[in-house]
């Protein structure tokens, strides 16, 4: 099988903005574990994307992109090549609905989460309102400041489409926000009351309505003069001896059936238990650390869905925590 892993920012799909300098780092440490993954199960053949900017040494053929005018002829090409696509793109924009829309329009097997999930987890509003009429707790999200509950003593704003902590602000003061909202208007953001516990999140392998948790990490979240940050994440951090994240990756599934191969789901562990903050229907950044933190190949359990969601036990002993760290561009 011939398998084009793309991945968005490092793939080419940022040519035209220089903004690839502070993303790049996260895109790169999730598809060079990806094409190790793939590149070691037999039978497979990986080809990746490649923007010219960046070195080409994977273990994959490499479709370069050069310049902003050719970036989707190469990859229309780097597509008809291949038997299927595993995309790792951002909501954001609707960037990964798009290549998912290529992919299926071209006849290839999609390794990625349907339309329908995208559609909904591309909003964390959509998701949070969709979440919570399944029963399963949420951090709410608002469109507007004002109906943020009065007892919420600070609010996060951050884009409804938005990626990780990217433009993720943190106000302990609504009359600063106000300010700041006269300033900067509201196109697109959602406002969310602060909700003080660790930042978690979990991977897992989704298939039919139905997912198996990989494991659950801790994320490495601070704040800086109001702004929130991301530098790596602790993969399998965290025990789940009560089995209520398993529950929890679940229930989820069950509510987003169009979820499809790994996924993630950021939560923060509450006084009141985990409240879920958004759903990534693909890949994130926790992936790169699975394999030497289970023992397991987590790309051979999507390419054997859906039989291996009942065929493959994690080892009960030799897993361990990885630290991945997220190099960020000054």
């Amino acid at each position: 099988m011939r398998i084009l892993a793309y991945e968005h920012v490092t793939g080419g799909g940022m040519l035209d903005e220089p903004g690839i300098a502070a993303l790049a780092p996260e895109g790169e440490t999730m598809l060079r574990a990806l094409a190790g993954d793939l590149a070691s199960i037999g039978g497979v053949e990986v080809a990746v994307m490649r923007d010219a900017r960046l070195p080409a040494d994977l273990p994959a053929k490499a479709h370069v992109a050069r310049a902003a005018g050719e970036f989707w002829n190469v990859f229309r090409q780097a597509v008809r090549e291949a038997d299927a696509v595993w995309p790792i793109a951002p909501e954001q924009d609707g960037v990964l609905a798009r290549i998912t829309r290529e992919v299926l329009a071209a006849g290839r097997t999609l390794l990625g989460s349907r339309p329908d999930a995208i559609e909904v987890t591309a909003s964390k509003r959509k998701t949070a309102a969709l979440l919570s009429r399944a029963g399963i707790p949420v951090v709410p999200a608002y469109g507007d400041a004002r109906d943020v509950p009065r007892e919420a003593t600070a609010i996060v704003v951050k884009p409804d489409d938005g990626a990780g902590c990217r433009d993720t602000l943190l106000f302990r003061d609504r009359a600063v926000l106000q300010d700041w909202l006269r300033e900067n208007g509201n196109p697109g953001r959602i406002f969310q009351p602060f909700v003080r516990g660790e930042a978690r999140s979990l991977s897992l392998v989704c298939c039919e309505g139905r997912a198996r948790l990989l494991a659950c990490n801790r994320q490495k979240v601070g704040v800086a003069d109001g702004v929130f940050r991301f530098d790596g994440v602790s993969v399998n951090a965290v025990p789940d001896a009560q089995e209520c994240y398993a529950a929890l990756a679940g229930a989820t599934a069950h509510a987003l059936p169009g979820l499809w191969g790994y996924c993630g789901i950021d939560f923060i562990e509450s006084d009141a238990g985990p409240l879920v903050v958004e759903v990534n229907p693909r890949l994130t950044t926790s992936y790169a650390g699975l394999r030497d933190a289970l023992g397991i190949n987590p790309a051979r359990l999507v390419l054997g869905l859906p039989r291996s969601l009942d065929r493959f036990d994690l080892p009960a002993r030799g897993s361990r925590t990885i630290e991945i760290e997220v190099t960020h561009a000054a």
